[in-house]
């Protein structure tokens, strides 16, 4: 999906502005991660992807699926994504890896139209920034009803396989989309997802709603605002 120039988009009323953080309030760029961020963790769509992450490291390594296992959260916990993790140590093709593992059941989401309206009332540009892959990233959004919304999806090819919470992930969607960091706002369910974007100045949400770690790493020095539904946040922020 093509980056799309926007007109800067309508300020927030002045309530808005009594209510929330005047930075907030200049916002222009808001950056949204998708999995169990755009939709509620309950759905479990990581679960489907974790059965396809262990079967594809299994058939790699000859390993059985609770050893493999045992090596896919390693390479996650310890590189930000499996896939990172594999081309490090074992030169796998990103493409085959992200084709096999995102080869998933999406009817367990639901379109979410309150999410969509919420997202179109926010002023400025919308873009998706996440560790997944620009083709899956579409499949998510059209099932939720979303995928008008965003002007844009930063993927991990995009990011040249440095995913979140890598630092030169976040510049690298600065430079090519042309985001002010100070005028900036992103949303993660993960914590720790947060500090880089915290330390170049962007403005912070956590989506406490249990995913996996999502806590990992919190600290409230890097975390401007906690919530537990982005779609009520959002509502209540654009009403």
């Amino acid at each position: 999906m093509p980056a799309v120039p926007v007109p800067p988009g309508p300020a927030f009323p002045a309530r808005l502005d009594s209510v929330f953080s005047a930075r907030l309030g200049e916002v222009d760029c808001w950056l949204f991660d998708m999995d169990n961020t755009l939709y509620p963790a309950r759905a479990n769509l990581f679960a489907q992807i974790d059965r396809r992450m262990e079967a594809f490291v299994g058939r790699l390594l000859g390993l059985g699926r609770d050893e493999a296992r045992v090596v896919q959260k390693r390479y996650f916990h310890e590189h930000g994504t499996t896939l990172r993790g594999l081309m490090l140590s074992h030169d796998v093709d990103p493409n085959d890896f992200l084709d096999y593992v995102h080869d998933i059941d999406m009817s367990v989401l639901d379109p979410d139209p309150r999410l969509a309206a919420a997202l179109e009332r926010l002023p400025g540009r919308r873009i998706v920034f996440t560790n997944g892959d620009l083709a899956y990233a579409e499949r998510v959004l059209a099932a939720l009803g979303i995928g008008d919304c965003f002007h844009a999806i930063h993927d991990v090819h995009a990011m040249r396989y440095h995913p979140k919470p890598d630092p030169r992930a976040y510049r690298g969607v600065c430079e090519a989309h042309g985001i002010a960091p100070e005028r900036a706002f992103f949303v993660d369910d993960m914590a720790h997802n947060l500090k880089p974007a915290h330390a170049l100045g962007m403005v912070t949400g956590w989506v406490n709603n249990g995913s996996e770690r999502g806590d990992h790493g919190h600290s409230p020095d890097f975390i401007d605002h906690e919530l537990h539904d982005l779609t009520d946040w959002l509502e209540e922020l654009t009403r």
